[in-house]
């Protein structure tokens, strides 16, 4: 019998993090690859929109104006999904009908003043305003009693959801803490018990050693494809320092992020020449004033591209029933990331702004 191979044969991969499984199918993927460049025919944006919400100046659902901002602007959500007004409450019958009231915030992050930009096309000094303005919000937030978890996060493309072009992010912030960072919350919490070390800085000595999903790196970050990752071309921004909060930056690790975020969203629109779809986000400590050395924050990107800049991945039928399936191994979506420019395809054209 054949020895066992991670790049030809089935097998279920461990994600730590998490403790969930996905499971990995690289024979599926021996067809020819056709990772063709599509051009999808997108209209060119204005750099101002006069009908758009987000613009400086300009005029948001509920009435109010915004400022004429140069740089960032955040401002509470007009349509909230979370509110801070919510009586306390439940409801409950039995063990099985249980409802619990949620009170929280969510703030609108404006990254640029440019309708016509996306972080790809952003400079870094640009993206390093928004990284402060992150961290403003996060300590913010964080001096409400109410609030035990800030969750900061980027949608972009119209087939992530996004409604709005102009780049921008989120942040919700809530009583409890969410699903996916309570298993990041106790399994780091467990590993660390068991190590004393966070499972992210072992995780980096291994990547190193391999040396083969890791996309690029700088002075203070790593960017991997996970071992885990589950979809086709998932990437991961680790600090190389051991940090529980984006808060614990340094001026230099604050820059070193920015140019992180800046050159994977510019491979992503690289590697099929459009403007790459995804939702990203941080996943870090929880804001209940503890310390939380067991926390490795990091960020994560979820985009749902496959084959082509039409060709999508679908979380249907055995992912929906199962778990999470993936045909393209993370080593193989690591070798092509890796090989992209930190260039953009497309040479943006920086017009002044018309004064709304």
């Amino acid at each position: 019998m054949a020895q066992f191979d991670l790049k030809d044969h089935s097998h279920r991969r461990y994600n730590p993090l998490t403790g969930e499984w996905i499971q990995v199918s690289p024979h599926r993927s021996k067809r020819p690859w056709q990772g063709q460049v599509e051009k999808t025919g997108g209209a060119e944006l204005l750099a101002f929109d006069p009908a758009c919400y987000l613009c400086p100046g300009n005029v948001r659902a509920n009435g109010e104006v915004n400022p004429t901002y140069t740089s960032t602007y955040a401002f509470t959500n007009d349509f909230a999904a979370l509110v801070e007004d919510v009586p306390a409450g439940e409801f409950r019958d039995s063990d099985l009908l249980l409802a619990k009231s949620e009170a929280g915030i969510c703030r609108v992050i404006c990254f640029s003043p440019r309708h016509d930009l996306t972080v790809a096309e952003m400079d870094v000094a640009g993206i390093r305003s928004v990284v402060d303005l992150w961290i403003e919000e996060y300590n913010q937030l964080g001096k409400n009693k109410n609030i035990q978890y800030i969750q900061i996060f980027e949608n972009k493309g119209a087939v992530m959801g996004c409604s709005n072009p102009h780049p921008h992010g989120q942040i919700w912030a809530q009583q409890s803490i969410p699903a996916e960072p309570a298993k990041k919350q106790q399994h780091q919490l467990d590993y660390f018990k068991r190590k004393g070390v966070t499972l992210l800085a072992d995780y980096q000595v291994l990547e190193q050693k391999h040396q083969e999903r890791i996309v690029f790196e700088n002075d203070h970050f790593i960017v991997v494809v996970p071992f885990w990752a589950v979809w086709p071309f998932e990437t991961m921004i680790v600090p190389k320092r051991a940090m529980a909060r984006i808060t614990e930056m340094t001026e230099a690790e604050r820059n070193a992020f920015a140019d992180a975020y800046r050159r994977m969203a510019t491979r992503y629109d690289n590697l099929f020449e459009v403007s790459f779809p995804y939702s990203a986000g941080i996943h870090q400590a929880p804001s209940d004033g503890e310390a939380h050395a067991e926390w490795h924050w990091h960020m994560v990107f979820y985009p749902p591209l496959l084959r082509s800049a039409t060709v999508k991945k679908f979380m249907v039928g055995y992912e929906m029933l199962a778990n999470p399936q993936r045909d393209i191994t993370p080593e193989f979506s690591a070798d092509r990331l890796r090989s992209l420019s930190d260039t953009h395809f497309k040479q943006h054209i920086v017009s002044e702004i018309p004064k709304p």
